[in-house]
């Protein structure tokens, strides 16, 4: 995910740019001071709700489509549709989640959490009001690896839907002799709203082509790495949450590195 994981970069370069001295009254200049981001929230759920329900999955072609009489809407097919709750800076999101397959993994693991590597497939789309682009603004057709401490929290909390898959092995049980082929994976869609995905509430997304935008990834979970230790403490860093709020990333409690999230601070 090149967008995802060289946004630092992308976004450091844009706050350098937004936030250059206006030049008549010396001042920052910020286009997004009159948000309401509540009211976002509310409108940001309307449009992908008002998606879901005019729309259904195709599984002959693996595709989303318009919705067609004697198809059951996205929004209409529960077994499969799951909504998550998430609160960001004080304000409610509803994400939504669609699994087409949960995952198989072999040898047996569970579902990531928010603070374990993944290793996946994706593309991920942009919506117009109720409807989404034509085009991917990105994609990962080969497999890439991330830390979901350092995706936007739409993947973060939606991607724990999912189990992985297996390595396809050869008929003796061996190492397949071919490409590195993963079956029984968890496949699903994420629809993101915007307060999940590049808020314009934080200064570093203020240019960046997404910000205040929903957000449409099609996920492969292939395989995960079960109790990450980013810091390689011996503590899995999804239990270095001393605030207990299920987020690790909001976590400083070594008062002398006081801007080290503890699960980047070995000596926590």
């Amino acid at each position: 995910m090149n967008k995802i994981k060289n946004i630092f970069l992308l976004l450091l370069i844009g706050v350098v740019l937004m936030y250059s001295c206006d030049t008549d009254n010396n001042t920052f200049a910020n286009p997004f001071l009159d948000i309401n981001y509540e009211e976002l929230a509310i409108t940001d759920n309307d449009s992908i709700v008002k998606f879901l329900q005019n729309n259904y999955y195709d599984v002959s072609v693996d595709s989303i489509k318009t919705l067609v009489a004697g198809e059951i809407s996205l929004f209409d097919d529960t077994s499969k549709l799951d909504s998550i709750s998430v609160v960001e800076n004080d304000i409610d999101h509803t994400l939504y989640v669609y699994t087409i397959e949960e995952g198989q993994p072999s040898p047996l693991k569970g579902h990531p959490t928010v603070m374990d590597s993944v290793y996946v497939k994706y593309s991920g789309r942009a919506f117009l009001e109720s409807d989404i682009a034509v085009d991917n603004f990105d994609i990962n057709e080969n497999g890439i690896w991330f830390t979901l401490s350092a995706v936007v929290k739409g993947w973060k909390f939606g991607i724990t839907n999912f189990l992985s898959g297996e390595l396809k092995k050869d008929s003796n049980g061996g190492v397949f002799n071919g490409p590195i082929t993963y079956l029984n994976t968890g496949k699903g869609f994420l629809f993101i709203p915007s307060g999940l995905g590049y808020p314009s509430s934080s200064a570093l997304n203020h240019r960046n082509s997404l910000v205040d935008t929903n957000l449409l990834f099609y996920i492969d979970l292939l395989e995960i790495v079960e109790d990450t230790d980013h810091d390689n403490d011996g503590v899995p860093s999804i239990q270095e949450d001393a605030n207990g709020d299920g987020d690790p990333t909001n976590d400083f409690s070594d008062n002398s590195n006081p801007n080290v999230p503890d699960y980047l601070n070995p000596t926590i």
